[in-house]
């Protein structure tokens, strides 16, 4: 039972390509019930990871991956398909880098960690997985604003910069805090 989370969030990563495709086929109703359903699935294999104390190193390594691969997968689809401005992809991708690159450095240079989300990370990556939903859901309808993807648009590019930012920090002062 205690592999469920896990299990789950496997099953989110196989649905990346069958989203993809349905966007570039523009088959947007299918793409946004398939990212819908990633999406919450995420939410639903943290609650599930956490209440019944199902956390575990491989889990906490393979959820902000299958989250990577969601949106980063999708950002660039949507971009190529004009919807979202390229200049977003690559802030994102930029703040992803960044922490890759800093997650590895801390991890072979100060000590092994876990994966462990900050709260402006949670933030951002609700907001990124909205922003491309909210996309989404205007190809399918007319009722969602341009203004309402403007503001997200803006919305996400912050939370992108105090995300990075925020892990930048956290891993400085934990590299200080170990004399590194």
């Amino acid at each position: 039972m205690h592999q469920i989370p896990n299990i789950i969030t496997i099953l989110r990563i196989f649905l990346v390509v069958p989203i993809v495709l349905a966007l570039l086929d523009q088959r947007y109703e299918l793409g946004l019930i398939l990212f819908a359903v990633a999406g919450i699935s995420d939410g639903v294999d943290g609650f599930l990871a956490k209440h019944y104390h199902w956390e575990s190193w491989f889990g906490s390594m393979l959820d902000p991956i299958a989250d990577k691969l969601l949106l980063v997968a999708t950002y660039i689809t949507l971009s190529y398909l004009g919807l979202l401005p390229l200049w977003v992809v690559a802030l994102v991708l930029l703040r992803d880098f960044i922490i890759v690159a800093g997650a590895t450095c801390y991890y072979h240079r100060i000590k092994h960690f876990t994966g462990e989300p900050t709260l402006v990370s949670k933030i951002n990556t609700f907001t990124q997985i909205l922003l491309a939903l909210l996309i989404v859901l205007a190809q399918v309808t007319n009722w969602v604003p341009a203004s309402s993807i403007t503001i997200l648009i803006g919305i996400v590019a912050g939370t992108t910069i105090a995300s990075g930012a925020d892990y930048v920090v956290e891993w400085v002062r934990r590299a200080q805090q170990h004399g590194k």
